[in-house]
């Protein structure tokens, strides 16, 4: 059989061991099971499957069993499973070396390619091996949740699990990096990443997970993967709510600091008076956070801050007083959000300007 003549090379020494072991009812001694470790070892790195070698070592057992007379015969079977177990271990220690080694290689693979790092021919070449083709646009998820995720954690293997057996083999790479869950997938299947989404915000517990745009080549990934992480630190600041952010949808954020000088200007000019008031300004832009974000209707904003409507107008009217912008007007108002949002977005009045 062609099959057993792939594998009769790791069988090398096998019946001889069971003859002598047979002959005397001893057990393997070191140096033989040694060799037997050896063997399964070299099986493995050949990519041999241990069921396979198994097998063999049975089929190859039953030629020294017809061998074998009288009493003899009887301390076979205890042989074969000493050897089948040291060949068997030795396999084993192979696989989880060459686990060990493949995980080390993704995560420098993994490394280098969110920090764009390395040769860009040589990265493209070394993705190909993880299911990415560089030449094509990718999108990058990023997940947070209340604890930091690591490659072998109950919470990636799940998630891995429900995109492989969702998506099958489609060019997807999910790992880990500082404690978050990162799914990299083809641009044009955002069905993948919505789905990434739903899987992680459930096996985090809540957690978060934010989307950025698809770009092309080396460079995309990494700035798809920095998309989605300002995503995740502007939620934090601005105290989005939303588990699922996409940088799509957040592209006003960048565009308000991208001149931080003058987005700084705009928020002591307009909102550096509030630090009169007693209290402090934190107070009054807390209001108008709440007022602009209930559609500029003073009761609701009045109930999210757990005051009465009575107070709600006061404090609308201080501000009215210190700043000489009207809350209620239009034009005042798009100048006093936009503020505001810069305030949240440069931690003021936290952090001086």
């Amino acid at each position: 059989m062609a099959e057993q003549g792939g594998v009769e090379q790791y069988l090398e020494g096998y019946a001889r061991i069971l003859v002598g072991v047979c002959a005397t009812g001893r057990r393997l001694n070191r140096d033989e099971r040694e060799a037997l470790r050896g063997q399964g070892e070299r099986a493995a790195e050949a990519g041999i499957g241990l069921r396979l070698m198994v097998r063999a070592h049975l089929a190859a057992a039953q030629n020294v069993r017809a061998e074998l007379r009288g009493a003899v015969a009887d301390h076979l079977l205890s042989a074969v499973e000493q050897a089948v177990d040291a060949f068997a271990e030795g396999h084993e220690r192979a696989q989880r070396l060459a686990i060990r080694q493949q995980e080390a290689a993704r995560r420098e693979f993994v490394d280098d390619l969110l920090h764009g790092r390395s040769d860009v021919g040589r990265l493209a070449e070394r993705a190909e091996r993880f299911g990415l083709l560089l030449s094509h646009a990718h999108a990058v998820a990023v997940a947070q949740g209340p604890e930091p995720y690591d490659d072998g954690y109950a919470v990636t293997r799940s998630v891995e699990s429900s995109l492989a057996a969702r998506f099958g083999d489609r060019r997807i790479l999910l790992t880990t990096k500082n404690g978050r869950l990162i799914c990299i997938a083809p641009g044009d299947q955002s069905d993948v990443l919505a789905f990434f989404a739903k899987q992680a915000h459930a096996a985090t517990d809540g957690g978060r997970v934010a989307i950025g745009r698809a770009h092309p080549g080396v460079g995309g990934v990494v700035h798809s993967y920095e998309e989605a992480l300002n995503a995740l630190d502007l939620a934090e600041r601005m105290n989005l709510e939303d588990p699922v952010l996409r940088a799509a949808d957040l592209l006003v954020y960048p565009v308000l600091t991208r001149d931080r000088q003058a987005m700084a200007d705009l928020v002591r000019t307009v909102l550096g008076p509030l630090k009169q008031a007693r209290g402090g300004a934190q107070p009054l832009i807390d209001t108008l956070t709440a007022y602009f974000d209930t559609g500029c209707v003073a009761a609701e904003a009045a109930r999210q801050l757990s005051l009465s409507v009575r107070a709600m107008t006061y404090r609308l009217e201080r501000i009215h007083r210190l700043t000489g912008a009207d809350p209620g007007n239009p034009v005042d108002r798009y100048t006093l959000q936009t503020a505001v949002v810069g305030a949240r977005l440069l931690d003021w009045p936290e952090q001086d300007l």
